[in-house]
């Protein structure tokens, strides 16, 4: 059964955390070719961006067959599932000063 526009939404939505924690770990952490991470600090990291990178497949997946279905752009879907789902990673680290920053 296809996903429904709400689902596509909440799939955004989980999206958008799972690449917030990426951006956070990364800025906390720093940048991997400037600062030396440890293993546990690696394996976070690389299981984090896993975790984000499976998760944007599966919604573009579900975007695309949603599309289909309706007999839509999916760029239009697409877009019109991301302004619902409310802003994006890199928007909201801006507006908030880069949430979860350690070093002030």
């Amino acid at each position: 059964m296809a996903d429904t526009f709400e689902e596509l939404v909440e799939k955004q939505r989980a999206v958008n955390e799972a690449h917030l924690r990426v951006l956070q770990l990364r800025d906390t952490y720093g940048a991997p070719t400037t600062a030396s991470w440890t293993q546990q600090q690696t394996e976070t990291y690389e299981t984090a961006w896993r975790a984000w990178r499976d998760l944007a497949r599966d919604v573009q997946a579900s975007v695309t067959d949603y599309a289909k279905d309706e007999g839509r752009s999916r760029n239009d879907v697409e877009a019109d599932v991301k302004q619902a789902a409310g802003p994006e990673p890199e928007e909201t680290l801006e507006e908030h000063g880069k949430a979860g920053r350690t070093d002030g």
